[in-house]
């Protein structure tokens, strides 16, 4: 039998774990918070950063605009760019920031780049998010100049020389700009999610090791309680707590249905395998109407291209908009970001907009009508952005084409 001052150190000892323990658990927690913050942060500033980027472009493109000149759109031109400078710094001191505090890993990220040096896209042998932020900061400054001679071209009358830098060097740049920025969130975010992962790693350890000394603690008194007179053995072995067993984690109905329209995304080959693969994401995202709008070739509308679960009178009454409509799908067309429209109390059902986002910006959105007001889950709005994605790479818009003929073209061709 364990003496009364033997017991009283055991049991002080096993306290003193266990507040160890907490502690450790809880700091863990504290680190997982800030590290959400930090990275919340750093998406809403490459949010601002696209947004900024594509006023940039839309303000330059408007120097050859009937009706309107270099001297009204200028200031706008210059406040743009203004604007994607600072936020590209504020992301970069972010991220060092991070870097500092051991919240942010380095990444290679060369290895998310296609080798060759083209316009739109990166050039290998950046290896972490700051490296990639300086190449939207040179494509900017590439802008610029491009922006410069558009100008002096434009007070010179030579307005269709000014048009083709405008078009052709102006938007390449802005487009390896916004490649970058794009990059360099989703570098970070993976960064931010191994860290993420570490740490809950880490506070599943500590709350393991809690738990084995609780049990270790509540053995050894039952067993000098139970039996105070069992003579002790020499060789005995103490009695230890069975290992329990991880429980096998579930596969989220999200992942399941995105890796499952994936694949069929892959595979289309017709008009008619998209619309049923659009009546598919429906049921995935519970949408009672989807509709695929298309910018037209000069930017300036948004077309109805493909739509699902909406009648015939209905489906007549979608019409083209213009870009600068007050609406979800035009604020999603011209900031290239996920737009949320939530359900009113005894209204209509809400909507996520997810755009459909090229290496030349948005070229079009993704609209699903929601019902039961899931379009506030994270789940829902994450597959809609997952949709749009693989969209992209079907209904992309090509130069001089409408965009039902292109989708019939890109479907029949892939």
């Amino acid at each position: 039998m364990l003496s009364r001052a033997t017991r009283v150190t055991f049991g002080a000892t096993a306290w003193i774990g266990l507040a160890l323990s907490a502690f450790l658990f809880f700091r863990y927690e504290a680190q997982i918070a800030n590290l959400d913050a930090s990275t919340r942060e750093f998406d809403q500033g490459t949010r601002d950063a696209a947004t900024a980027l594509a006023d940039l472009r839309s303000a330059e493109q408007a120097y050859v605009a009937a009706g309107q000149g270099v001297a009204f759109w200028t200031p706008k031109v210059v406040e743009a760019a203004a604007r994607v400078t600072d936020a590209l710094h504020q992301l970069s001191d972010l991220v060092r920031r991070l870097r500092a505090e051991g919240a942010s890993a380095s990444l290679a990220v060369a290895r998310a780049v296609d080798n060759g040096a083209e316009a739109g896209r990166l050039e290998p042998g950046e290896g972490d998010v700051v490296g990639v932020l300086n190449q939207a900061g040179a494509a900017l400054a590439a802008f610029q100049k491009v922006d410069v001679r558009a100008r002096d071209l434009v007070q010179s009358g030579q307005l269709l020389t000014a048009g083709d830098t405008i078009f052709s060097d102006g938007a390449i740049a802005i487009a390896a700009a916004a490649h970058a920025v794009e990059l360099a969130r989703a570098t970070e975010s993976q960064a931010a999610e191994t860290r993420e992962a570490a740490l809950r790693q880490r506070q599943t350890l500590a709350l393991g090791s809690a738990a084995a000394l609780a049990c270790l603690v509540v053995l050894v008194l039952l067993f000098t309680t139970a039996a105070p007179e069992a003579p002790a053995t020499a060789g005995a072995a103490a009695p230890t707590p069975e290992a329990v067993a991880p429980p096998v984690a579930r596969a989220s109905s999200v992942l399941v249905n995105a890796a499952a329209l994936a694949t069929d995304f892959g595979r289309v080959r017709d008009a008619q395998e998209l619309e049923r693969l659009l009546g598919r994401a429906a049921e995935a995202l519970d949408a009672s109407g989807i509709v695929v709008w298309m910018g037209s070739p000069d930017g300036t509308t948004l077309q109805p291209s493909l739509t699902h679960g909406y009648n015939p009178q209905t489906i007549a009454r979608i019409q083209a908009m213009p870009r600068s409509a007050d609406n979800a799908a035009a604020a999603a067309y011209r900031s290239g970001t996920l737009q949320i429209v939530l359900a009113r109390p005894g209204g209509g059902n809400g909507a996520v907009v997810a755009p459909i986002l090229s290496a030349d910006g948005c070229v079009g959105v993704f609209s699903a009508e929601i019902r039961g007001g899931a379009e506030a889950s994270q789940g829902v709005q994450a597959l809609a952005g997952i949709i749009a994605a693989h969209l992209a790479s079907v209904v992309a818009i090509a130069p001089d084409v409408s965009a039902v003929e292109t989708v019939e073209k890109k479907v029949a061709n892939s």
